[in-house]
């Protein structure tokens, strides 16, 4: 029987467990931190450039000024974990962007700010909310990444700004809607700093950007991200595996390290010469200017049928290389590289090649003097560019940071007809292999490639 004792101490102890639970919940509220007073510009400092920044009702106004660089209004307090939000607003016809995680030091270009950018952009290409590196290593996330997003920036008037920078996972929204989705640990700590673009035009003389709303949160960030994927997350971290990368069937391709995996293309072993690997980065040397001449290509040990390949490449000043797939090793045994279809790696503005072949099919991305890749490329010259393949069945395409710039399909007459008009049309079934190895060129410029991964699909 239930008797009112027991009833009076089933209620004391519900009474305590709701207690107990509140107080946690109380004690754990964020606690946000104002950046900007309202008032004046104290905690912040000018650095870089000479363009203004002005304080008018309660906003930081930045002024677009001819003849100077980029100039950023920094905060003196440096920070490593935090989740920032802000409001914003950019006259039409500027690009700005909010640097975090960013520094100057004199040994570093004489000072010049360099770090992560949240991008703000109001042009047609609309890749507000992206992530630049800022002076280092260029588009980290751009919204090719992530198409969806590209509408959440409004042109007029006040936007509003969410950066999490919590470990290596950085994230942005704009309006609410998640824009970038990044993992990267390249530097963990730096300021926050405003800035106002270099401009070449005296039209844009004069116009504005402001932020308003600007706070900070730093006690326990991990607490409080919020839910939710970007259509794509990228892996910034040199040659490692994600955790979703790893659920999604990807695996590396090179370890970043060593030679495992890979060999001569007329070899049984790797090069002993022309090929180094430094800092996480597999380098081609700079010989001759020949194909295949040097150390000669390498290719994986491993032969592929249907599959998506991911490689990092960066090229120097007029250089000339490429990725091959369905390559097969035991053709062409004179000079010159193995046959395969080639995504074009190419200096398109510095190389001869990019003015040979038919209608622009040997220029960057194009699948080499068969079919040209698309002008909406996107190419970063100096910086790592990432180029995609997919392979599934007889359907294949090419991809360049993040933009398709080639589709084809082959085993077709269509595509038969193709080859006999190239410079492959005396090698038998070009390109109709049901399998093959995957080739990294040399072709006698130094060209640098890491991240190579590669997801097999069915």
């Amino acid at each position: 029987m239930v008797t009112k004792d027991m009833i009076r101490t089933v209620t004391v102890f519900a009474g305590c467990i709701l207690l107990l639970a509140a107080g946690p919940l109380h004690a754990q509220e964020p606690v946000w931190k104002d950046l900007f007073n309202g008032k004046d510009l104290e905690g912040w400092s000018k650095l870089n450039g000479s363009a203004e920044f002005e304080v008018r009702d309660r906003t930081i106004v930045g002024i677009s000024k001819l003849g100077t660089p980029n100039t950023f209004l920094a905060t003196d307090q440096h920070y490593d974990d935090f989740i920032l939000e802000f409001e914003f607003k950019v006259d039409d016809g500027l690009n700005s962007g909010v640097q975090f995680r960013s520094n100057s030091f004199a040994d570093y270009q004489d000072g010049r700010v360099h770090g992560y950018q949240f991008e703000i952009d109001p042009s047609a290409r609309a890749w507000t909310g992206g992530v630049y590196d800022e002076a280092r290593r260029g588009w980290l996330y751009t919204l090719n990444a992530n198409p969806e997003a590209k509408t959440a920036f409004k042109n007029e008037g006040w936007n509003n700004a969410r950066i999490e920078a919590v470990g290596d996972r950085i994230r942005t929204w704009v309006n609410g809607v998640l824009c970038a989705d990044l993992l990267d640990n390249t530097t963990r700590k730096g300021f926050i700093a405003l800035q106002v673009h270099s401009i070449g035009n005296a039209d844009l003389e004069g116009k504005t950007i402001a932020w308003k709303n600007i706070r900070i949160l730093t006690a326990n960030p991990h607490l409080y991200v919020l839910s939710g994927d970007a259509s794509l997350q990228i892996n910034a971290i040199p040659n490692s595996i994600s955790d979703q990368e790893a659920n999604d069937g990807w695996s590396l391709l090179w370890d970043g390290k060593t030679t495992e995996g890979w060999r001569g293309a007329r070899l049984d072993h790797f090069p002993e010469k022309g090929w180094s690997i430094e800092n996480g980065v597999l380098k081609v040397h700079k010989s001759e200017g020949a194909e295949s001449a040097h150390g000669g290509d390498i290719v994986t040990e491993q032969e592929f049928q249907n599959f998506i390949l991911k490689v990092d490449f960066k090229i120097t000043h007029g250089a000339n290389s490429g990725i091959k797939y369905f390559v097969d090793t035991g053709l062409n045994q004179g000079s010159g590289s193995s046959i395969g279809c080639e995504f074009q790696i190419l200096d398109d503005n510095n190389h001869p090649d990019a003015q040979m072949g038919l209608n622009g099919n040997r220029t960057v991305g194009s699948l080499y003097d068969l079919i040209p890749a698309t002008n909406d490329k996107h190419f970063q010259f100096s910086f790592f560019n990432t180029a995609m393949i997919v392979v599934q069945g007889n359907k294949v395409q090419h991809w360049l940071n993040h933009v398709k710039v080639v589709e084809y399909e082959r085993n077709t007459q269509m595509w038969d007809t193709l080859v006999q008009h190239s410079k492959f049309k005396n090698w038998p079934n070009f390109g109709n292999s049901a399998s093959g190895h995957i080739l990294l060129q040399d072709h006698g410029d130094e060209v640098w490639f890491q991240n190579i991964k590669v997801k097999i699909i069915n």
